[in-house]
């Protein structure tokens, strides 16, 4: 099988399970990605940004998304007012806590990887 064969499978996987993550949990898998960033710490866009991967653009728009749900809340920055940083709320983290192995199915592509890492928990 060529290479972009098995990316096209994996992708649409990704989409399935995306479309799955979401009716579940009410965030699509950037949001979940945001949230995941901030489990234990408070964080700038710029550093979601990194931490995800996401381009500036897209990761602000993902912030505001989350905000809008009430699952993040931001503050200025102690040493610089011009700074936002961003934290969970209790919904966030409640949100985030039902974010475990098992809480939407996995397609048969992507077991392998899951089963991996879920085992460790």
């Amino acid at each position: 099988m060529r290479n972009i064969c098995i990316m096209r499978d994996i992708y649409r996987a990704l989409n399935d399970f995306e479309r799955d993550f979401e009716q579940v949990h009410g965030v699509d898998l950037n949001e979940a990605m945001v949230l995941c960033c901030l489990e234990e710490t408070t964080l700038s866009s710029g550093d979601i940004a990194e931490k995800t991967g996401m381009t500036c653009s897209h990761t602000s728009k993902t912030i505001s998304s989350v905000e809008k749900k009430g699952l993040i809340k931001r503050a200025l920055g102690e040493h610089d007012k011009r700074q936002m940083y961003f934290h969970l709320t209790n919904k966030g983290k409640e949100c985030l806590q039902g974010m475990v192995c098992g809480s939407v199915p996995v397609p048969n592509i992507l077991q392998p990887i899951f089963e991996k890492n879920c085992n460790k928990e």
